[in-house]
């Protein structure tokens, strides 16, 4: 088995938590739920009872193995072994406890993706990196956040209901989609903020684009940082 250790992966301990976790996600018998990362399937039956259809990914083979083996007998859901954000898959409703080292991957893949709402479990710090309202304080997945979803914490995971235990405790969070962004769009304000420390003005100047803006990044609102990450890909 691929350690889950290097993955970032802390498999969720608490067949309580599991019950609040899919409560929370709010899924109807019209939904179809992705899940990513199966792992030891805690949250997937529980899924599978409450939605018409569940697709599971887990990066690991011999866990999708066990799946397959423990929930045989469950007819509405598809288990499949790979890379869950290169699937192309269609459903409504996503759920994950998220290997924490693809966090920031899920937040900007849900951005470009149609969805209605999701319920992911993330690092405390993470989930500080969404939500805050302090400006210096924000990174680029920040605004990307900010600007496709509404985010709400739904409860708070001491970090020794996973086994193996991470380094940190734990927040789930359900978002709903507000918008979508395209992939070069987040390709962009990702690299404006790493020329955060810089006017508009020279930012848009390193694409070639004339401006008399002297704002710097941490003086501006997510949604006009949005817009001149468009701005530039326009040009």
């Amino acid at each position: 088995m691929i350690k889950r250790r290097h993955l970032g992966q802390h498999f969720l301990a608490s067949d309580i938590l599991a019950q609040k976790i899919v409560s929370a996600a709010k899924i109807t018998k019209n939904d179809v739920v992705f899940e990513i990362g199966t792992g030891k399937g805690i949250l997937t039956p529980l899924l599978c009872s409450k939605a018409f259809r569940v697709i599971s990914v887990d990066v690991d083979e011999q866990l999708i193995r066990d799946a397959q083996s423990k929930f045989s007998q469950i007819d509405n859901l598809t288990l499949k072994s790979g890379d869950g954000f290169k699937e192309k898959d269609l459903f409504t409703v996503f759920v994950s406890n998220l290997p924490y080292s693809r966090s920031k991957d899920a937040i900007e893949w849900l951005a470009k993706t149609n969805f209605s709402h999701g319920v992911v479990t993330v690092q405390k710090e993470f989930a500080k990196k969404l939500v805050t309202q302090k400006l210096q304080e924000r990174k680029a997945i920040t605004v990307i956040a900010e600007h496709c979803f509404k985010i709400d914490t739904v409860l708070k995971i001491d970090k020794n209901n996973f086994l193996p235990p991470p380094k940190i405790d734990s927040v789930v969070l359900k978002i709903k989609q507000k918008t979508s962004l395209d992939k070069r769009t987040i390709q962009t304000i990702n690299k404006i903020f790493s020329y955060r420390r810089k006017t508009v003005k020279n930012i848009l100047r390193q694409f070639g684009i004339s401006s008399n803006n002297n704002d710097r990044i941490d003086d501006l609102p997510g949604d006009a940082i949005v817009e001149i990450a468009r701005q530039i890909h326009r040009c």
